[in-house]
Parts: structure tokens; sequence; C-alpha cells
């Protein structure tokens, strides 16, 4: 799939660049393999975690620019901290040691813009006889041809769904066509795993998709608009985690309402929506779980 970088289509940017040739599309990714954390994370929903946690890769970069990134140490396309593993060798021996501790799922984070890397990860960990649950998490700003050639290799979609409105997505995102893209892209992921999330005897999601959201404070009228979307062009059945998280990143002025934290009346109003709107699958988070995801990832484990 590398041929793919020669003229640069992954996701919905299109930026046609040569990646072999260097960095100069909108990500600033050129075609080495790049990996900036690669750790255990037991902070995801519980299905994907497990007792064990996952084994978590953290690609840098990003095809959104979003103000109020929690990873803005690896995602901003102007400057990148991490550890930067380089080598699939590398990259392959720690995923292997953290399998080995009793990780049972290997997730992909922010992995759009590194298919064909996600791609050869996978084919080069089954080469060798480990067939660990692979979950693709996203921003949900993907390519159904992308998503489609990933069919066979990825068991769990972990898609974002952030706006259905262009404006915000424009303004908080650099990406006014988002919500066109972000639509297509998660009918895609419907269309391979439908509603259902098979788990394992250990309560691990061997199979199916989850779709995050992530209520921003002042906008629980935007967070009623996704659900009634995925209500009313999927189903209601679909599992949702529906995420309180927000804090603003330390370092990073965001403008009002991002400038403060959720309060439990939006978040409570979005939930009223989402029970009224009949989903029963999924996850809630209590406020104070923005105190928990603040990651370092200048650190060997970001999230400790």
């Amino acid at each position: 799939m590398f041929y793919l970088l020669n003229s640069c289509s992954l996701c919905p940017r299109d930026c046609g660049i040569n990646r072999f040739e260097g960095g100069t599309g909108y990500c600033k990714s050129d075609a080495a393999y790049a990996v900036a954390s690669i750790c255990i994370h037991r902070g995801e929903e519980p299905s994907i975690s497990g007792e064990h946690g996952i084994c978590n890769i953290f690609f840098p970069h990003c095809n959104l620019q979003c103000i109020f990134c929690q990873n803005y140490q690896i995602s901003r396309n102007s400057s990148v901290q991490g550890r930067n593993l380089s080598t699939l060798d590398g990259i392959l021996e720690t995923v292997k040691g953290i399998l080995a501790t009793g990780c049972e799922s290997v997730g992909f984070v922010s992995p759009t813009h590194y298919i064909p890397h996600v791609n050869a990860i996978i084919d080069e960990l089954r080469s060798a006889g480990l067939h660990p649950v692979t979950v693709y998490n996203t921003n949900g700003y993907d390519r159904t041809a992308m998503l489609q050639r990933l069919e066979e290799k990825i068991d769990v979609y972990l898609p974002d769904f952030k706006y259905v409105n262009a404006e915000l997505a424009g303004n908080y995102s650099d990406a006014y066509h988002y919500p066109e893209g972000v639509k297509l892209s998660i009918k895609e992921m419907y269309r391979q795993k439908g509603s259902s999330v098979v788990l394992s005897e250990t309560g691990i999601a061997m199979k199916g998709l989850i779709i995050r959201h992530l209520v921003l404070p002042g906008h629980a009228d935007e967070s009623k608009s996704v659900l009634r979307w995925i209500a009313d062009e999927l189903s209601p059945k679909v599992h949702i985690s529906l995420m309180a998280q927000y804090n603003p990143p330390q370092g990073i002025v965001c403008p009002p309402p991002l400038h403060r934290r959720l309060t439990e009346e939006e978040y409570e109003s979005v939930l009223e929506e989402m029970q009224s709107l009949g989903f029963c699958n999924g996850w809630i988070q209590e406020l104070d779980s923005s105190l928990d995801y603040n990651p370092d990832f200048c650190r060997d484990h970001p999230f400790f």
C-alpha cells in the first residue's frame, strides 16, 4: 500500500503530494515510519481496555488541527514531541513486548494519514503468529475507499464524531468539510461492522463499531444533533461513548466557551436527549473524568 504515498489521498484533504519526497502536505508527514508513543492504555472504554489495557500506538501529526486537542504535543503539524520510533522493527519489538504482558488488543491512534504503515504492522504481527484485536481509533475524517482497504485488517472501529455543523468544524478543527466526511466514513464502518459489538469471554470487544462523541462546553445542542444523525441514519442500537472529559489543554489558550470545562447541566441535557432517542448501548462519563486525560508525551508513558 505504500505506493499510495506517491500521490497522497489517504484522507479527505486529498493533498496529492509525493510523501517520498518529504512531508509537504497538510499533515506534514513523509513516507517514513513515525510513532510518537507506544504504551499500555487503560483509559479507554471498558470493552476496549479490558483487564490488561490496550497496546496503543500513537501516530504523530494529524489531518485535523483541533484547537482543544489533548494530544497537542504530538498532533500539531508545526512541531511534534514524543519518542518518535522510526523503524518497523522497533515498533514491532515494542508492541510484541506489551502483548506479552497480557494485552489482547492493539490500537492505532490517529492512523488516517498512516494507513499503509498500519497495514504493514498488522501484516507483520500476523506473520509472527500474533493476532491481537485491532482497533482503529480515528478522528473520523477518513475516506471510505481507504476504510474498504482495511476491512479484513481492522476488528473494531473507534471513531470520533465531532460535529455536524460545518462552521464549528472549520473554526475548531480547520476542516469545514468534516461533517460530510465523517458521515460517509462512519456509514462505511457501520456497513462493515453493523451495530453489534462482539465480546470475548473476558469482555474484550472482538468486532464492532463504537462511536465516540466529546461534549464540548457551550455546544450541547451540537451534541444532540450528532446523536440525532446517528439514530436517524444508522441505528439507536449503535454503541455510543458519550464523553464528558473535555479539559482545556494546558499551555493553549482556547476561545470561549472552550476555555472552560463542561457543566453538569450541559452534560445532563445531552444524556436526556441520548435516552429519548433510544440509545441503550455504550458508556457515559463522570464530569471529574476531565482530570484523568492530560497526557504528557515527553514521558515514556504519557498517562502516568
